[in-house]
């Protein structure tokens, strides 16, 4: 299915930002427009690897909604890995974005992306983030449960901290479905980290976690150093099985 990519500019309470949406060129079937994902960038920006797997998922019969959330920095910055080898700086420069983002920025930029891409306040959709994405899935489905069908966090990151609000301490409440996909060589965020949370939701049959042996941190890209085939293919059949399933649910719920 052919796509086409389009970036609009909205307003948040930190200025400016960009917003890129991703859809079939077709008009879906009954005239309802398609079913929106809300994508959540890891670390290193919405890159040209962040596009690709947009217009891979709106193939499939998605609109996909990606706020540029590090415009408070500048307009859609990204790093790619050669970058980050040759400039001592850029690792330096992703810390900073990194920790300049707060959960209720996340939020508020995911809202204010909706808006922009014109789907209304009580439209269901489900999300998708990779790295700390993953931790804005489990907000988007913490905080919005009547909109949001489901979640998807690839590598996730910071699933667990020390805070009373941690993802981890009210994870076992979640009512909809959750895929994790987890590489077992990953470093920078282990599965040990990750304990906590996992074990809340161990028991919740709608939650599926999926480890990969011999997969690293950001195993999803292609090209990339810690691309991981099986990984990054299982993950994706698994999310749009998840995805179809909940859009089914919902429509019919309505």
């Amino acid at each position: 299915m052919d796509v086409r990519e389009e970036t609009v500019d909205t307003t948040t309470d930190d200025g400016e930002m960009a917003v890129v949406i991703t859809e079939p060129v077709v008009s879906s079937a009954g005239g309802g427009g398609w079913p929106t994902v809300v994508l959540f960038i890891d670390a290193p920006g919405l890159r040209p690897a962040t596009r690709e797997f947009m217009a891979r998922m709106a193939s499939n019969g998605y609109r996909v909604v990606t706020p540029d959330l590090h415009h408070r920095h500048g307009r859609l910055l990204h790093f790619e890995p050669k970058d980050m080898a040759a400039n001592p700086d850029a690792r330096r420069a992703i810390g900073t974005w990194i920790a300049s983002m707060t959960d209720d920025q996340i939020q508020h930029d995911a809202a204010r992306a909706l808006a922009a891409a014109g789907v209304g306040d009580d439209t269901p959709y489900a999300v998708v983030g990779f790295c700390l994405g993953a931790r804005a899935v489990y907000r988007a489905m913490e905080r919005n449960p009547q909109r949001v069908v489901c979640g998807a966090g690839w590598h996730p990151s910071f699933l667990v901290d020390d805070g009373p609000d941690s993802p981890h301490v009210t994870a076992g409440s979640l009512d909809r479905p959750l895929y994790l996909g987890i590489g077992e060589a990953d470093e920078v965020q282990s599965i040990a980290m990750h304990q906590p949370f996992l074990d809340a939701v161990a028991d919740l049959e709608h939650v599926d976690v999926t480890t990969f042996p011999g997969a690293d941190h950001g195993y999803t890209w292609p090209g990339y150093p810690n691309y991981d085939e099986n990984a990054a293919e299982t993950s994706w059949i698994r999310t749009l099985a998840m995805f179809a399933a909940a859009f089914t649910g919902s429509r019919g719920a309505q």
